[in-house]
């Protein structure tokens, strides 16, 4: 076979290993061919051979994403960047400044919202009408599952009173039933947004690419993407099919409330549909919302008496549909949050693998809060972790003065993203961003998991530093583990012969790097199927 990279001067990090003894690899066929000295891998090369000298950098697997939303994301992220806002004075003259420059009767986009900017202030439209006065505008809340629509978008949508849904979404309205601008979950945002300008096919897919793009040049080579809406699957065949597509990426379509058996065969029928660089493999499904707006499913209600229900109405139904695709062999990915949530996805995994038998890795996404008891039954179910360290960093205080912690209480805001306790118990644990929640860096994810501290400030106190990983714990969560919730270990998330040439370079060891220097650390060279994606000058 033909030697198609080579990359010499190299110190090689396995994720479970540590650094290795060999300083330079070669790849053929899109897989790592061999790992040794310079002159062993020198002598592979031929005229066709790229060659890379690395003058010493840092080569680790590929870093992966376990958990966003590239199309979603490239759409929600078009617009005014909010997530810089500290108050509400912030946030007025941000969007004074972009209505001073629209067009009469346009539309204002928005995204990253923190609802802590309203401090003890209700979360609605009126307390940013001086400037959004006879404008048509959609502000995407932090979290993507709540959207705040001016008076003038309500109007323009038909949207005047409280409505019904088949799952747990609402139009906020007071107590004389008007709309306060507050829409919680897709059913009731999609009122909105279908009345909003939508780009043309051809702007989504050239701005998916240009996220894409910006992804792989932060060192990622790969993503779990939990979900398939509209025409993304089209979009990700054509970018692959061009030789565009920059991320290895694994599909899971949603499974939503209301799924008949024709719904959910059909997603069955979906399993390894794909390209080279993208196949669906498993399928996502909700059973809360969110905490800090009151849609996630505790067992004690939150301090508002919010959050005591389940995103399906009949969580029922869900074990049901948790049992027919495990008996299908598809693997599950369950969005569960509060402990309510969380406990009952468990018991439904637990229950389908005890009539189905072993078989499909099933796993459980965000983990916001559980109990002892809960964090304990991961390992012994084999269910994976899925988790996000920075939102617990950036939209969490280590006082619990934030929204999210003054709902839950001192008790269950203790129990803030148990990862440590998790990793300890025996779980896998799969680090991700959930872009666009939070910045897709992985060198930004793996820096949360370790020191827990606001990124805007690195001098404010970590949230349960007890829960933060160790730097190696961190960078294994981000390869070797997120290969293993795939079912790929084999070859996969590690430096070994035969192993995907997914490969990250950086210029210095991420693990001896201090963890509030790693966002900067620089990625020199991501290479994906032996193909480079991004090269940094200095090689």
């Amino acid at each position: 076979m033909r030697t198609s990279l080579v990359l010499l001067s190299a110190r090689l990090l396995d994720p479970i290993s540590g650094l290795l003894p060999e300083t330079a690899l070669a790849v053929s066929d899109g897989r790592i061919a061999a790992l040794g000295d310079a002159r062993e891998i020198r002598a592979l090369a031929d005229s066709s051979t790229t060659v890379v000298d690395l003058g010493g950098a840092v080569v680790t697997p590929g870093l992966v994403d376990g958990h966003l939303h590239p199309v979603t994301g490239a759409e929600l992220t078009h617009g005014l960047d909010l997530s810089g806002c500290a108050d509400l004075d912030d946030v007025r003259d941000a969007l004074a400044l972009q209505a001073s420059c629209l067009a009469p009767g346009a539309w204002l986009r928005g995204w990253g919202l923190d609802p802590n900017v309203f401090g003890d202030r209700p979360v609605e439209a009126a307390a940013l009408a001086p400037v959004l006065d006879g404008i048509p505008a959609l502000l995407q809340l932090f979290d993507a599952h709540s959207v705040l629509a001016s008076d003038r978008a309500l109007e323009l949508a038909g949207v005047d009173g409280p409505r019904r849904f088949d799952q747990a979404a609402e139009v906020v309205c007071d107590d004389r039933g008007r709309p306060t601008g507050l829409l919680l979950e897709d059913a009731a945002c999609e009122l909105v947004e279908r009345a909003a300008p939508q780009p043309t096919r051809a702007e989504r897919r050239d701005r998916l690419a240009e996220v894409l793009r910006a992804m792989a040049a932060t060192g990622l080579t790969g993503g779990h993407v939990m979900d398939a809406n509209g025409d993304s699957l089209d979009l990700y065949a054509e970018l692959d099919a061009d030789d565009a597509l920059p991320l290895r990426l694994r599909i899971a379509p949603w499974c939503q409330p209301g799924t008949d058996d024709d719904g959910w065969r059909e997603l069955v029928a979906q399993q390894g549909t794909g390209g080279r660089l993208w196949r669906v493999a498993g399928v996502k499904l909700f059973m809360d919302g969110t905490i800090d707006n009151g849609t996630a499913w505790l067992e004690h209600p939150d301090c508002h008496g919010e959050s005591a229900h389940a995103f399906w109405p009949d969580p029922d139904a869900y074990a049901r549909i948790i049992a027919e695709l495990h008996r299908a062999g598809v693997p599950t990915a369950t969005h569960a949050i509060g402990d309510a949530a969380v406990r009952h996805a468990l018991d439904s995994v637990e229950n389908a693998v005890a009539r189905g038998g072993a078989g499909a890795r099933h796993r459980i996404e965000h983990i916001e809060t559980v109990p002892d008891d809960t964090v304990r039954r991961f390992a012994r179910a084999g269910v994976i972790a899925s988790m996000q360290p920075t939102h617990c960093c950036d939209f969490t205080r280590a006082d619990h003065t934030d929204n999210w912690s003054r709902r839950l209480g001192e008790e269950r805001a203790s129990r803030a993203w148990r990862c440590r306790d998790l990793w300890e118990s025996g779980a896998t644990v799969v680090l991700g961003s959930d872009w666009p929640i939070a910045d897709h860096d992985p060198r930004a994810v793996m820096a949360g998991a370790r020191h827990r501290r606001p990124s805007r400030d690195l001098t404010r106190p970590p949230h349960n530093p007890d829960q933060a990983l160790t730097a190696q714990q961190a960078l294994q969560g981000v390869t070797r583990n997120p290969a293993f919730a795939a079912g790929e270990e084999d070859h996969a998330g590690r430096l070994a012969v035969g192993h995907r040439a997914d490969l990250t370079a950086f210029a210095e060891d991420p693990l001896r790097t201090p963890d509030t220097d790693l966002p900067e650390l620089p990625v020199v060279l991501t290479v994906l199927d032996g193909r480079t994606t991004h090269r940094d000058a200095s090689v």
